[in-house]
């Protein structure tokens, strides 16, 4: 006898933001939940009227308790729908991308691409998968399955070392799953630079990816200036400065390891190290020190971690953010141009400016927006889900 979905009911009007085609339901937003649900497992979605209107995985230890997998409850989740819906992110990727330019790119994104809490970011011959949530990490093995298959890439490493593990009950992991992968660093290319990758124990999945298109701006702006590279990591932003002609660059990071890194892949773009300052150090120590010697630079790059990875960390991190941005702005010579990030989700767009307009009013400077900042074309965004945009930057210049 075949199994009946189990089912989650709403309260009355809560069905409106699934409706709307929002991914996310919250605790909240639950009347009532059938017994004996495996963490993980597909549940038909009920409105208060008991009429299915969606279907998602369940996760009964996660404030949002259910993530849409579909809004036709007739569609079946199984293999062929996970294999779809993995051919619509990669055709997408070979549609906007230039695949001759770069071999390292974002392949599914989560949410974006229909597929909640689970990540794919390829490194030329190796795939890097993150499974965040109980609905992907039951779909696990048929995921890589699936990836080997339509991908034709043999060698997968995972990356679900991230908090949100937690969140959603579930252990920390990180590991080589299929194939022969190396340990020691990978190189990729991005235009015409090239990188050394940790994809085993670099941050997030090993670079940066979704800074690409920004790597390319501060390349364009960077020419015959004095530059300072905040929480530089392996060097992606300097280097690309540098390989715009910048006249000199200071990289600061907190971890010799990163910065380290940093110096090999100045070696493998045959970049000379004559013009390099590598500092190893906390930031908002070393910027107080720049600040206490009256040193000037022209261009400023602020790429911070995530400061605020939930609304209760809001103010706090925009504390923080303010701090970088008003000694930052103290930094720069008339003239002179600060291109600064949030990576935080807890942080919107809005409120970011406000907190770097204040920084400015405190630093007693007047500055103008060149060009705003986003994630690259491989992070898409989804109009019924804001969440997915989570980078957000401003390329400011300080008047004379």
């Amino acid at each position: 006898m075949k199994k009946l979905m189990p089912k989650v009911q709403l309260k009355v009007g809560r069905e409106k933001s699934v409706n709307r085609g929002h991914p996310w339901i919250f605790s909240g937003s639950i009347l009532r939940v059938d017994e004996g649900i495996v963490p993980g497992e597909t549940v038909d979605v009920l409105d208060s009227n008991r009429e299915v209107i969606a279907r998602g995985a369940y996760s009964p230890n996660s404030q949002i308790r259910i993530r849409i997998w579909t809004m036709d409850p007739s569609e079946n989740i199984n293999a062929d729908f996970l294999k779809s819906r993995l051919e619509q992110a990669l055709d997408y990727r070979k549609q906007y991308l230039d695949l001759r330019k770069i071999n390292s790119y974002r392949l599914v994104y989560g949410e974006a691409d229909g597929l909640p809490g689970f990540i794919v970011d390829r490194y030329d011959d190796i795939l890097v998968i993150q499974v965040t949530t109980c609905g992907a990490e039951l779909w696990r093995e048929k995921f890589i399955e699936l990836l080997v298959q339509l991908v034709g890439i043999e060698k997968i490493v995972e990356r679900s070392d991230v908090d949100v593990r937690e969140l959603e009950g579930l252990p920390s992991r990180s590991c080589i799953v299929n194939g022969a992968v190396k340990t020691e660093p990978h190189i990729i290319s991005e235009n015409d630079l090239r990188y050394w990758v940790d994809v085993l124990g670099g941050q997030k999945t090993g670079f940066y990816l979704d800074q690409r298109d920004n790597r390319a701006i501060v390349r364009q702006f960077a020419y015959r200036k004095e530059v300072l590279d905040c929480f530089s990591y392996t060097g992606g932003f300097a280097i690309s400065a540098l390989a715009g002609g910048a006249k000199s660059v200071v990289a600061v990071d907190s971890s010799k390891d990163n910065l380290d890194l940093a110096r090999e892949n100045c070696r493998l773009n045959n970049i000379s190290p004559e013009n390099v300052e590598w500092v190893v150090g906390d930031i908002f120590t070393y910027l107080r020190d720049l600040r206490d010697r009256n040193r000037k630079f022209d261009f400023i790059i602020l790429d911070p971690p995530k400061f605020a990875p939930t609304s209760k960390h809001v103010q706090k991190a925009a504390r923080g953010y303010k701090d970088i941005n008003l000694l930052s702005l103290k930094l720069l010579r008339p003239g002179g141009m600060l291109c600064t990030f949030s990576c935080s989700g807890g942080i919107g767009k809005e409120l970011f400016q406000k907190i770097v307009f204040g920084a400015a009013v405190d630093a007693g400077v007047r500055a103008r927006i060149i060009k705003r900042f986003s994630q690259a074309l491989d992070h898409p965004v989804g109009l019924n889900f804001p969440e997915g945009e989570y980078l957000k930057g401003l390329l400011l210049e300080v008047e004379n």
